[in-house]
């Protein structure tokens, strides 16, 4: 009898409560904001996007369910750097990703030493951004993508492709922070193998299409187009004027000879963006970027295309066949 009057009086005092209408509805899943800072466009092509969200979704984040994107892209002009990165810190963002080298993730990581950011860079170490890759201590983390210690493979890689070349080409941007280190690498790897190099600068379409007039009068028998976001972000463009002056060229990405590029070789791109949105993941659901390693690349992919060879007059030397993770037809 006793429970009764209690149960009783407690849904009368229930009953005179009021309660603001949807005070019982399921609270919507708040949005993380994740900043996205890049040196070239500002959204990176679909198959790349798709590997990042795919790595966010492994950890649990879909992209307008539970996380946003801000983009902000320098279109290769890296003076817009710092002033995008506190564009993106004035957005309240909780996390910021860069990408296309050292230079976005130096304006990033001089704007904020408090927010996360996840990076895509050459040598994190050598930058300063990281005080080593297995414990990078403060706030940022990320891929090293190895770039300029792959120069001098390249190098070796069509030399071998191309023995008779008397001078090799070799194709950089100034504005590169990476750049001056990647030449040291290359004159020394060349100097080893006694190759003669011609380095070759352009910041702009322009300034590429007088590299190439240069490259026509050196008589050079092969090129070698540096790591460069511009580049990459150019990458038809600069398939079609090797073409158009038949000089054997070997690239970093597979995306080039995808297209009609000769020969690449470097990691997987769409395997680096999938690794990026893993790393985001994390730090969204709390992992500290110092106690992140920055990951490293374990396979890199060598492609050719035989139909570009077939047009140069090349034939691909059976060992590097034998190597190649791609051959294009």
């Amino acid at each position: 009898m006793q429970r009764r009057t209690f149960l009783g009086g407690s849904v009368a005092i229930l009953a005179g409560l009021r309660f603001p209408p949807g005070a019982f509805a399921e609270q919507p899943t708040k949005l993380r904001v994740i900043g996205w800072l890049s040196s070239a466009s500002p959204v990176p092509t679909a198959p790349f996007m798709a590997a990042f969200h795919q790595g966010l979704g492994e950890i649990g984040y879909v992209e307008g369910q539970n996380v946003t994107i801000e983009f902000r892209g320098a279109e290769g002009r890296y003076d817009r750097l710092p002033g995008l990165a506190t564009d993106l810190i004035g957005s309240k963002v909780d996390l910021i990703v860069t990408l296309g080298g050292g230079s976005s993730a130096l304006a990033a990581k001089n704007a904020t030493s408090t927010i996360p950011i996840v990076s895509v860079v050459g040598d994190p170490v050598a930058a300063g951004l990281a005080s080593s890759l297995a414990r990078p201590g403060g706030n940022l983390t990320g891929v090293s993508i190895m770039a300029t210690k792959l120069v001098p493979k390249r190098l070796e890689l069509i030399s071998e492709l191309v023995p008779q070349a008397g001078v090799t080409a070799v194709l950089v941007n100034p504005d590169n922070p990476g750049t001056e280190a990647m030449i040291r690498d290359l004159q020394e790897a060349a100097r080893r193998k006694g190759l003669q190099l011609h380095i070759l600068k352009a910041s702009s379409e322009s300034e590429i299409d007088a590299a190439f007039a240069t490259l026509v009068h050196l008589r050079a028998g092969a090129l070698l187009v540096g790591n460069d976001p511009f580049f990459f972000s150019r990458r038809e463009a600069l398939v079609a004027m090797a073409s158009r002056h038949a000089v054997p060229a070997i690239y970093e990405w597979r995306e080039f000879p995808e297209l009609g590029g000769l020969i690449s070789y470097g990691p997987s791109l769409t395997g680096v963006y999938r690794r990026l949105g893993i790393y985001v993941g994390k730090i969204l659901k709390g992992a500290k970027p110092a106690d992140l390693p920055v990951e490293q690349p374990t396979r890199f992919e060598l492609v050719v295309n035989l139909k570009t060879a077939k047009a140069l007059g090349l034939t691909i030397p059976p060992a590097i066949l034998a190597r190649a993770d791609e051959v294009i037809e």
